[in-house]
């Protein structure tokens, strides 16, 4: 059984807040939520599916965590180019950032790559090949490299690896899974922030989005509600490691 890592945060009270971008109002913070208040961690979520304004830099805030959404991360969205810019601000200046699936791929594109259509369409669990020795440093001790990695999926569309970026993890129907930059900025292609809710919402709201694929990446609700308390557990052990390693650079 994975261990969990107990972490406890030192932040003084003057410590700055972590900003969450929040793209669409069913896609939230989730386990990272519930995960960051367990330790003390103070957020400040930016709604911009209700036209919440990004401060005018990234030093705002002691890290910055970007969230999923149904949109693409190459459409003309009002605020994603002070979203790109916030992005790049932090990472030159050692701000840490983590990127889940939409959120991944604005860092890609943020910092140089590109994000097209993937492969195969997935949804569901799929387990994802560590390929590189600092897989252990996000992802726990028992990570190393050729360990599987069973997290949750639901995209059409992918990154590249931007300059610069180090390739972490590798799936079978979408090659690029995550990347880091650095020692702090982690960029994912998959959801690691599920709860068991969440995951049941998205069934529930986008089942049109699974009836009828032919993607060997989709799994039907079917297949994945019988074991979702169990992977959902799984799933948060191994987040739990990813953003104990995330929240150690934070910036005050």
């Amino acid at each position: 059984m994975t261990k969990v890592p107990q972490f406890h945060s030192a932040a003084p009270v003057s410590m700055k807040t972590i900003a969450i971008v929040q793209h669409a109002v069913h896609d939230g913070p989730g386990y990272l939520g519930s995960w960051l208040q367990a330790q003390g961690l103070a957020t400040t979520v930016y709604r911009m599916f209700k036209g919440d304004a990004l401060p005018p830099h990234a030093s705002a805030h002691a890290g910055w965590c970007i969230l999923g959404g149904p949109m693409s991360a190459n459409d003309p969205l009002p605020y994603f180019d002070g979203l790109l810019a916030r992005i790049r601000e932090a990472v030159a200046e050692d701000i840490p950032v983590i990127g889940h699936c939409l959120g991944g791929q604005l860092m890609a594109r943020a910092l140089g790559g590109t994000v097209q259509a993937s492969k195969h369409v997935e949804i569901g669990w799929s387990d994802l090949e560590v390929i590189h020795e600092d897989g252990a440093r996000w992802f726990g001790p028992d990570a190393q490299v050729g360990t599987k990695l069973p997290l949750f999926q639901w995209h059409g569309e992918s990154f590249s690896i931007p300059p610069g970026a180090q390739w972490l993890v590798r799936g079978e129907h979408c090659a690029h899974q995550a990347f880091a930059v650095g020692s702090k900025h982690l960029a994912m292609q998959f959801h690691c922030e599920v709860d068991e809710a969440k995951v049941r919402t998205w069934l529930e709201l986008d089942a049109h989005e699974l009836c009828g694929s032919e993607s060997p990446g989709v799994r039907q609700a079917g297949r994945i509600l019988p074991s979702l308390t169990e992977d959902i557990a799984r799933s948060q052990a191994i987040a739990s490691h990813i953003y104990a390693h995330w929240v150690q650079g934070l910036r005050q």
